[in-house]
């Protein structure tokens, strides 16, 4: 068993959830308020796209995303641009695919935190003479927090745990697309349990980690103040 050959794709896997997430965080804050707070008739249409990754295969998803990130695709256009045929089978490729992957995991619970705030706070900071970033950041973004570090935590959680998606557009290159779930499938087919054992209980110990941090997160949430 070999600790370095392990530790890559954790590496990259780690990287890529970290990546993911901090995007997420900056452009779902927006979709989300927009989708808590409009009162558009678009809303619900552009809700259901958003949440569209819950319920479809990821190899679908992946399809798509392989065509568009591709030499015929904007990606590929895209990649033109310092030389490139492709953004497909890199780790670009792979962030770009976890961010439409994950979007519903980061969107629903900072959507949900948005909507629980309700009108009257805004209300009142608007009274004072807040401007409307000084509500943002000094009334939203505090009663907001648990929406935030759900999202954050069931994001960076599910990033980890992609499969479908990251082998369709990812491949299993080493040191550049081979995260977690890659390697762990690449251990089993070459039959090395050694190697798919460490990877595995890993995923199952983080797995507790993660679902005891997001019910607790939403007990405090859902505790009455005394």
């Amino acid at each position: 068993m070999s600790l370095a050959e392990i530790w890559q794709p954790v590496s990259l896997t780690l990287s890529l959830a970290a990546i993911n997430t901090l995007i997420l965080l900056l452009a779902g804050t927006p979709i989300a308020w927009w989708l808590a707070r409009s009162q558009s008739r678009y809303r619900e249409m552009v809700g259901a796209v958003v949440s569209m990754p819950l319920v479809l295969p990821p190899t679908v998803l992946g399809f798509y995303l392989l065509l568009a990130l591709g030499p015929n695709g904007p990606g590929g256009w895209i990649a033109g641009l310092w030389g490139g045929r492709t953004l497909a089978f890199s780790f670009t490729g792979l962030v770009i695919g976890s961010f439409f992957y994950s979007l519903p995991f980061m969107i629903q619970p900072l959507r949900n935190a948005f909507a629980a705030i309700g009108n009257e706070p805004l209300e009142a900071a608007s009274s004072l003479g807040a401007s409307n970033w000084q509500r943002f950041w000094r009334v939203v973004l505090p009663l907001a927090r648990p929406g935030y570090i759900t999202g954050a935590v069931m994001t960076f959680a599910h990033t980890v745990g992609e499969f479908g998606v990251v082998l369709m557009i990812g491949g299993n290159i080493p040191g550049q697309t081979k995260v977690i779930a890659i390697a762990l499938y690449d251990y089993v087919e070459r039959l090395q349990w050694g190697n798919a054992h460490v990877l595995a209980l890993g995923m199952v110990i983080f797995a507790f980690v993660v679902i005891a941090v997001t019910l607790t997160v939403d007990r405090r949430l859902n505790t009455p103040m005394p």
